[in-house]
């Protein structure tokens, strides 16, 4: 089946999960969103969360998708549900399958995750994470300097990543934690500093790379998987600045992106978000 993967983040990070796609499923077609004017969804309320990403997964319906992508864990966490009821096609989030992959690690261990405020102030992982694992202790940790300085292009290597980096896990290193989740798709950009923070025995879950294997599986369960031989495609749609998204979106991807197209804000923008009206 040739119709696209469709993928979208509030901005960059969701590149992370598409380059997970790219490697897993090389046949197909992507098209990604990256919602950069409205960016972060981090720090935002669960309605407005919702109604940004039923905004743009509605436009991005235009393209006839066969599966959509929630590759932000704020919008996988706040709005999954808001995404499944209102859409056509099926839906796949970022936070279940890196639950899932972090009980099966543990063994019993205990577990951290690591995101957003909105992603570790809602439970969205910890939940996840009990209903497969009831009982399961898991440590949450907002770590919201992490996306500005990925943001920022500052590396692994880089003296300020290192200390934020210490600042914010040392703690986790007193409490015999054996799995941390990333709970948010710009931390596979950090995953080197936050493992030498923590040490060797700590196994680090990218919720991207198990996203790929639940969307490869899905498509192949529906029989909608691309066999042909042709490499797929990428295109990329932004709400804002194609020219920075360009530039800083290759380092998550792993590779220039050669479509990058804005798309203005009539083209997606619906009614004003009420407070209250999505819970």
């Amino acid at each position: 089946m040739s119709n696209p993967i469709a993928v979208f983040d509030s901005g960059l990070g969701g590149l992370s999960v598409a380059r997970h796609l790219r490697s897993t499923l090389p046949n197909e077609e992507i098209v990604y969103f990256g919602d950069t004017a409205r960016v972060p969804y981090g720090i935002k309320s669960r309605p407005t969360v919702a109604h940004f990403a039923l905004e743009i997964a509605r436009y991005l319906l235009e393209f006839e998708p066969k599966l959509m992508v929630a590759a932000c864990n704020t919008a996988s966490a706040l709005a999954l549900d808001a995404l499944i009821d209102g859409l056509p096609v099926p839906v796949v989030g970022v936070v279940e399958p890196g639950a899932r992959a972090a009980v099966e690690l543990a063994a019993g261990g205990t577990i951290a995750v690591i995101g957003t405020e909105a992603t570790i102030g809602c439970g969205a992982y910890r939940a996840a994470i009990e209903s497969f694992s009831p009982g399961a202790r898991v440590i949450a940790r907002a770590c919201p300097l992490f996306v500005p300085l990925v943001e920022e292009g500052r590396g692994c290597d880089d003296a300020i990543v290192r200390a934020v980096a210490e600042d914010y896990l040392s703690p986790l290193r007193q409490q015999n934690v054996r799995v941390v989740v990333l709970g948010c798709t710009h931390y596979p950009l950090l995953r080197e500093a936050i493992a030498a923070t923590l040490g060797p025995d700590v196994h680090i879950v990218d919720s991207g790379e198990q996203t790929a294997r639940v969307v490869s599986a899905t498509l192949a369960e529906l029989g909608c998987l691309s066999t042909g031989a042709p490499a797929g495609t990428m295109r990329c749609y932004v709400s804002d600045n194609p020219q920075r998204f360009q530039q800083v979106g290759s380092r998550f991807l792993g590779h220039t992106i050669e479509h990058v197209e804005y798309v203005p804000p009539e083209r997606y923008i619906t009614t004003p978000v009420i407070p209250g009206l999505l819970r």
